[in-house]
């Protein structure tokens, strides 16, 4: 159907724009950001601070360029699924139990861009395309 080739862009917005936010958050408070991961007892919170912020922006830039999606997909699903569990799991707090299922939907949208793809307006997408013109190869 030709008005589903815009999805995977939109969805690959969708889902890196909050990263991106996300990241630059943390950039832009970083004493409440390690005390935050101090208080939930991990350590070396700068480390975890630094680690976040490249996940956050880097992962929601190339979700949003389309730029090597399978594998940023699959890394962010596995920092958001750790984040889950080291930042949600205290059940007995309603707004705990919906952000650790919020991650978990998450995780299953990076899930589906992991296995179908960036789509055909990426970077992803260009280069293949680029590949098979220079070497003659079908994309």
């Amino acid at each position: 159907m030709e008005t589903t080739r815009y999805l995977p862009v939109f969805g690959r917005i969708l889902i890196g724009l909050p990263f991106l936010i996300s990241g630059f958050g943390k950039i832009a408070s970083y004493a409440a950001t390690t005390a935050y991961i101090a208080g939930v007892g991990l350590p070396l919170a700068p480390l975890g601070w630094v680690i976040a912020v490249i996940f956050e922006v880097g992962g929601g830039v190339c979700l949003i360029l389309g730029f090597r999606v399978r594998a940023v997909a699959s890394a962010l699903a596995v920092f958001v699924f750790a984040t889950a569990i080291f930042f949600h799991r205290n059940f007995a707090d309603q707004n705990q139990m919906i952000n650790f299922l919020k991650n978990i939907m998450i995780i299953g949208g990076l899930l589906q861009i992991a296995h179908f793809g960036a789509g055909q307006f990426s970077l992803d997408a260009r280069k293949s395309r680029h590949y098979a013109i220079t070497t003659g190869a079908t994309p």
